[in-house]
């Protein structure tokens, strides 16, 4: 026979935790206890610190263009050497600019040797009118004697009739000097205005000529020079790029909270990636007031990505930081990788 069932036993109390189980709920109470003071002291942190590794060095680039067309001849810089204002940087071909300042030259030759032919004709043309005026008034008073001579019957009628003619003759003599002294003022100033035009041809060809030597604008650095004797500049097309030496600032993104206590001359604190393990003295020179949403080419008011990958992140303002007093022989690279601090 199979053995008897053993008899139920009634459920008693719940049996206590573990201590496996309590030091796990301890360390989970310890981890977001951790975790919360850890985000408490982030928010203070960065409430009281502005930082952002958002950050790059910039400075102007002068893009340098040949205000002519032509050949160049000679290139008198380097790729990645400094150069001073004035520095000469290239040459076009002067021969075809002097050849055009020389044909300049002969034009007003020309109009100056018309001119005083005019002035000449002129001269000429007054001292005739002057003659055929003396002439035309003796005439007139030979006519008035003869025709009352003729009146009387004491002069031929042959003298009366050569006075008349003398006087018709002295008139038209005087109207004849009288338009070659027009002609002649009329020549004058024709000839005066192209002379005018040929001396602004000049003074046109000269600038040209005298542009054939480019100089740099400013101080700065050459960057990327690609520019051969043989390549043709042409007229307002840049050729060569220069780093402005006095341009330098630090473009830094912060979080659109953290500008709320950001004042323009505020104090700021630089690390520069091309010179690690330094911290340098700067300044807030500028807030901006706007940035654009759109993705593009580069517009009036500067785009700043709103992602990092996949992650989106907060909208960000562009802020400019100049150095104080920064220490001699210190070089920066502009597109740079840069790191901020401001205490607001």
């Amino acid at each position: 026979m199979p053995a008897p069932a053993p008899p139920a036993v009634a459920p008693g109390p719940a049996a206590p935790k573990t201590e496996r189980e309590v030091s796990r709920l301890r360390r989970l109470v310890t981890v977001g206890g951790t975790l919360l003071g850890l985000f408490i002291i982030y928010q203070v942190i960065v409430y009281f610190v502005a930082y952002t590794d958002d950050a790059y060095v910039r400075s102007d680039l002068v893009a340098v263009a040949s205000e002519v067309t032509g050949p160049i001849l000679k290139v008198h810089v380097v790729d990645n050497q400094d150069v001073k204002k004035g520095d000469p940087l290239f040459t076009i071909d002067p021969l075809p600019f002097q050849l055009i300042v020389n044909q300049r030259q002969a034009e007003i030759d020309e109009q100056k040797a018309l001119v005083k032919v005019s002035q000449e004709e002129l001269s000429s043309s007054r001292a005739a009118l002057a003659a055929s005026t003396s002439a035309h008034t003796y005439a007139e008073q030979q006519q008035i004697r003869y025709a009352d001579l003729a009146k009387s019957e004491y002069a031929p009628r042959a003298e009366l009739d050569k006075a008349n003619d003398d006087l018709r003759r002295t008139a038209a003599e005087m109207r004849i000097s009288e338009f070659a002294i027009e002609k002649a003022q009329n020549g004058i100033v024709a000839h005066q205005a192209a002379l005018n035009k040929a001396m602004a041809d000049m003074a046109t060809a000269q600038w040209a000529l005298g542009k054939t030597q480019v100089v740099s604008p400013n101080d700065g650095a050459i960057t990327n020079l690609t520019v051969r004797p043989g390549d043709t500049a042409n007229a307002n097309v840049p050729i060569i790029g220069i780093v402005d030496a006095h341009a330098w600032r630090i473009m830094a993104n912060y979080k659109q909270d953290y500008i709320r206590s950001f004042t323009v001359g505020g104090e700021a604190w630089v690390w520069l990636d091309s010179q690690p393990f330094h911290f340098h003295r700067a300044r807030i020179q500028g807030i901006a007031r706007g940035f654009s949403r759109e993705v593009g080419e580069t517009k009036l008011l500067p785009y700043v990505a709103p992602t990092t990958d996949w992650i989106r992140l907060q909208r960000r303002i562009p802020v400019t930081i100049t150095l104080v007093d920064p220490p001699p022989g210190l070089k920066l690279y502009m597109g740079a990788d840069a790191r901020t601090i401001i205490f607001p």
